[in-house]
């Protein structure tokens, strides 16, 4: 099976990586050299140009920044051609990046327009979990191309998720960053408080991630150096997943409940404050990084 892997950055090499290394052909691509350097250096095989990398793929799998970006690599922009026209006949195209749900929607009607089967199939778990192979894939589309996506979403990932339709997948993925981002500030505030309170860092951890306050945003991505040696604190806030990217995918959460009309008011408050950590330094840093911004009083 040839698999054209598009977007080669933190995330998207060591899964090109993993797929290669279940035996399957994989020809790369991205748009940045540092990016095509590394992927060499890799040893995947990379194309000239995304184009040609998917030239008669049977799947396609891109992992972008927006949904842009995705749409106009489908259909191809100035005239080009686009992944769709040059990709075998009936191929498997899966979204990995995170974009809006009309986006992916859209993307998947390009895909089956022109004779392909589509999924969007945006991933939970970082770059570590990029590494290991032991990414969360939330999947939207039908059971049957589901079935066909599974043993190379398996390849990548420990937990595959089949969430419903086109679009679903994307759906998934928006509440569940808004929920961890939500959490990584309580979690965030209350090591503050505890800090104020005269309470050790050690001490908080161990009642909280053994009580009901326990989440991945404490028990993994602890906010503070020592009780949690792997988490970002530990390596002065590099990311692990960026604030910029949590800023990003807040708002397409924003976008998702103006439309949907929900009263959210927690998820409007984790955007407005990722939106200021993410206008600084917090950008390049650890989303979990927050707790500086709460510690000096500017959240």
């Amino acid at each position: 099976m040839k698999i054209a892997f598009l977007g080669l950055g933190h995330m998207g090499l060591p899964m090109a990586r993993n797929l290669s290394d279940t035996g399957h052909e994989v020809v790369g691509f991205d748009v940045f050299p540092a990016a095509v350097d590394g992927a060499r250096e890799a040893g995947l095989t990379v194309a000239e140009s995304g184009t040609d990398a998917a030239t008669a793929a049977d799947v396609v799998i891109t992992m972008f920044q927006t949904g842009a970006q995705v749409l106009d690599a489908y259909r191809g922009t100035g005239g080009a051609p686009g992944l769709l026209e040059v990709a075998a006949s009936g191929a498997l195209f899966i979204d990995c990046s995170t974009i809006a749900v009309d986006e992916a929607r859209a993307a998947h009607a390009l895909a089956e327009a022109a004779g392909h089967r589509a999924l969007d199939a945006p991933v939970s778990g970082g770059v570590v979990g990029a590494e290991n192979a032991t990414l969360a894939f939330m999947v939207g589309g039908t059971d049957e191309d589901f079935e066909a996506a599974r043993p190379l979403l398996e390849a990548m990932g420990r937990r595959v998720v089949h969430c419903g339709g086109a679009g679903l997948g994307q759906a998934a993925k928006v509440c569940n960053n808004m929920i961890l981002a939500v959490s990584q500030i309580a979690v965030a505030e209350a090591f503050v408080l505890g800090e104020r309170l005269g309470l050790s860092h050690q001490a908080l951890f161990d009642v909280a991630s053994n009580a009901s306050g326990q989440c991945w945003a404490l028990t993994t991505n602890c906010p503070v150096p020592g009780p949690v040696p792997t988490s970002p604190a530990n390596r002065d806030y590099q990311p692990g997943f960026a604030g910029a990217l949590m800023n990003k995918d807040l708002g397409l959460a924003e976008h998702a409940i103006t439309a949907t009309g929900v009263e959210a008011r927690m998820g409007m408050l984790a955007r407005e404050i990722y939106a200021a950590f993410a206008a600084g330094e917090g950008a390049g840093q650890d989303f979990s990084g927050i707790i500086n911004t709460i510690r000096s009083g500017s959240a």
